[in-house]
């Protein structure tokens, strides 16, 4: 099986490629995100956030935050503590400007890092989300692995 990367001219890691595609449209990620889903995003993070909403997590891990849009919705809904984790620094920022401009910063954080590759203990987590950026892992069994190590059984 082969790996699609954003850039095929390019000598970079698939994971280099995302971070700096990613890095690079940050700024203009919120708006080209809801012109190309014909704002299908806003239904879908509802949704999201009804079904996480009624399980009552305490820790929710956000995979692939980006800017921060579904882990602000579940914060808004939850009494959760949200983590939001992405490989992107440049989406991060845009995120963080979100979380203080709606004063969550006591709720949420945002931390840069690989999602196949995570500082947490295990079983940290009781909710864990990855809204779109599962396409994006460079090994998804890792990935996936990872995933299932830091959340709590249950």
């Amino acid at each position: 099986m082969s790996t699609v990367k954003p850039y095929s001219d390019s000598d970079l890691s698939k994971k280099q490629q995302v971070e700096q595609m990613f890095d690079n449209i940050s700024p203009k990620y919120d708006l080209l995100n809801r012109v190309l889903s014909m704002g299908i995003d806003v239904n879908w993070r509802k949704k999201v956030v009804k079904s996480i909403k009624a399980a009552h997590p305490k820790t929710i891990l956000d995979i692939a935050t980006g800017t921060g849009d579904l882990a602000i919705e579940m914060a808004k809904s939850t009494d959760a503590k949200i983590t939001g984790y992405d490989l992107s620094a440049g989406m991060l920022e845009v995120g963080r400007k979100k979380v203080k401009e709606q004063n969550l910063d006591n709720q949420m954080e945002m931390i840069q890092g690989d999602a196949e590759n995570m500082p947490f203990e295990d079983n940290s987590f009781d909710c864990i989300t990855v809204s779109f950026g599962v396409r994006n892992f460079e090994n998804l069994e890792k990935g996936l692995n990872e995933i299932y190590r830091v959340l709590k059984p249950g």
